[in-house]
């Protein structure tokens, strides 16, 4: 017993902090909204106000007019409670309309916030959440928070005015009858309360397990064709029916908690409905109540029992927003490792001088680091490249310096400016990369070779593929540059890929030229023309080249082997095949000892 006090205190701890996350994420995107979030609670006051009058009238009506057959006081007050029920509707409408476009700009407002940040993140923040992850998050966990900010709007507002009121009304109609309320009342929270507390874990989990479900089912889209190379369709339905599984068994724990709450509920107000007219029938009888009085008050006793059943209603929702607002809140309070200068250079002398000091590139938790103590320069009319065994750290060397990565040790020069304090879009017109896994978007040929530069010429983009070879595909195409692009560039094969990534690149004339093994899925043929026509097009540039076949690299100006995250070796390729060994096994597994002479 000793050592469950505490357990309970942490779980308590726990959920009254998620509770601050979610109130102040509300608060942070909803000061922008002060003056129609206080119409809306005008008009739900009004609305509450009308709706709690309603009973009043109408037991004065049974009581002065029913009763006594006074026809003219029924018009007349029947009247008055027309107006008062038009009043009641025109500001419901009002408060839903306010309500509604409040919180869906309150979700437009968050979902931005998020885009953004997630935008910010180098490729270890993004590693660190996974893309499905960061997808739910963007959309679901805000939807979840933003449809908690309506129903507050149009139900939690009115609700403890109703409540309240509601009380203050049965009491004045009938004190001892009130005694009902004194009992009902608290029933209804406990038996609201002790649910919730069991509901929070379960919404915490589903989330997880939706984020489980969302990476499975990324995984088999994207490696579909692998899934079908090797006929593993089995398993991964296997895999995907475990995962939906798993959800599935969290919704339905949910689900029952959430069926069990309307039963005890109705149960509550069916029986205090049943002691209200029971004892409501002997003060009748007694002379103490009139009839009127007990119908209102039973309606008094229906709008208490409602404003608690929609704060329940809000209770349910609670425990999955303050879960969604604290996986929100993860991301926004995480920032890029990749940091914006605080004084950016905004100029360059555009020679393209590229130098890297003693770099090194260490994961955070890993035991070893990826890049030690590296030393490169390349120079404007020079083709610098990069060997070296896989993992050896060729790709992360090359992200350092459009800082996708910034260097955990030593410098990243651009004529001679550190790159961490350039401006990032001057630092994107000056390096251009073409990644290792080329990415096309949606779109057609055009609006993914103009990615880099939106106001190229239909002409300049013709030069660029016919730089990079890829102007007789693109000219067999239906629509040529207008023709259709599906996502990721599925609808083209690997080498037509990259030779759109290079193309792309060339549109956006960079003083610095970075290619990560971008010539691996071309055939050799289309190797060598691409990287012929390629040199007469880069002449002036800085040309690096991250590549694994040594006939791509081996005429480069200057050659540099990683092996292991350190430099083993720098010169000419006749150079490094006589004095270093590193640089002598890769050649030999590639080519004979005459070729490679």
């Amino acid at each position: 017993m000793r050592g469950a006090l505490p357990i309970v205190l942490h779980g308590q701890t726990a959920d009254s902090e998620r509770f601050s996350v979610l109130i102040q994420l509300l608060r942070t995107y909803l000061r922008p909204y002060r003056k129609p979030i206080a119409l809306l609670v005008l008009l739900q006051l009004l609305q509450t106000c009308a709706t709690l009058y309603l009973p009043t009238l109408n037991a004065d009506i049974i009581d002065k007019g029913v009763v006594k057959g006074d026809t003219g006081y029924i018009l007349a007050f029947g009247a008055v409670m027309i107006g008062i029920s038009l009043v009641q509707v025109f500001c419901n409408i009002g408060a839903v309309y306010y309500g509604a476009r409040t919180a869906s700009a309150f979700g437009r407002d968050v979902r931005a916030a998020v885009f953004d940040r997630v935008q910010s993140f180098s490729a270890r923040e993004v590693g660190q959440f996974g893309a499905p992850s960061l997808i739910t998050r963007t959309t679901n966990d805000v939807q979840q928070v933003q449809m908690l900010a309506l129903m507050t709007f149009t139900l939690m507002v009115s609700a403890p005015i109703m409540c309240v009121g509601g009380i203050v009304l049965a009491l004045g109609l009938d004190v001892r009858l009130s005694g009902v309320l004194i009992a009902v009342v608290p029933v209804l929270g406990i038996c609201v309360t002790l649910i919730v507390r069991r509901l929070r874990p379960l919404f915490r989990t589903m989330q997880v397990r939706l984020d489980t479900v969302n990476r499975v089912l990324r995984e088999q889209i994207t490696g579909n064709r692998v899934i079908r190379a090797f006929v593993r369709d089995e398993y991964e339905k296997d895999r995907f029916g475990k995962a939906n599984h798993e959800l599935t068994e969290v919704s339905l724990g949910t689900g029952r908690l959430l069926a069990l709450m309307f039963p005890i509920v109705m149960t509550v107000v069916n029986v205090s409905s049943i002691a209200v007219v029971w004892f409501g029938a002997h003060r009748i009888d007694s002379g103490g109540m009139e009839i009127g009085a007990l119908t209102a008050f039973l309606a008094y006793l229906m709008q208490i029992v409602m404003s608690v059943m929609m704060a329940t209603f809000m209770f349910m929702m609670v425990p999955r927003a303050e879960v969604c607002a604290e996986r929100i809140e993860e991301v926004l309070g995480t920032s890029s490792s990749v940091v914006p200068p605080t004084d950016p250079v905004v100029e360059l002398r555009r020679h393209g001088h590229l130098e890297i000091r003693a770099a090194g590139f260490h994961y955070p938790g890993a035991e070893e680091p990826v890049l030690r103590a590296v030393d490169l320069v390349a120079r404007p009319g020079e083709v610098t490249a990069v060997i070296g065994s896989t993992g050896s750290g060729k790709s992360t060397l090359l992200g350092l310096v459009p800082r996708l990565f910034d260097a955990t040790d030593g410098e990243v020069l651009v004529d001679g400016v550190d790159v961490a304090t350039v401006e990032p879009k001057l630092l994107a017109r000056t390096v251009g990369l073409v990644p290792q896994k080329p990415y096309l978007f949606a779109g057609t040929v055009a609006t993914n070779l103009r990615y880099g530069n939106p106001d190229a010429t239909d002409e300049e983009l013709w030069r660029a593929l016919e730089v990079a070879q890829g102007k007789g595909f693109v000219e067999r195409l239906e629509g040529g540059l207008d023709a259709p692009i599906a996502q990721g560039g599925t609808n083209v094969s690997g080498g037509q890929r990259q030779r759109l990534a290079i193309a792309r690149t060339l549109v956006q004339r960079p003083e610095i030229y970075l290619f990560d093994d971008s010539f691996s899925a071309l055939d050799y043929a289309t190797d060598a023309a691409l990287r012929t026509a390629l040199a007469r097009e880069t002449a002036e540039a800085t040309v690096v080249i991250v590549a694994q076949r040594v006939s791509t690299i081996r005429e480069a100006d200057r050659i540099i082997v990683l092996d292991e995250g350190r430099v083993v070796g720098t010169g000419s390729h006749h150079e490094l095949m006589a004095d270093n060994e590193t640089y002598r096994e890769i050649v030999l597994s590639q080519l004979t000892e005459a070729e490679a002479a």
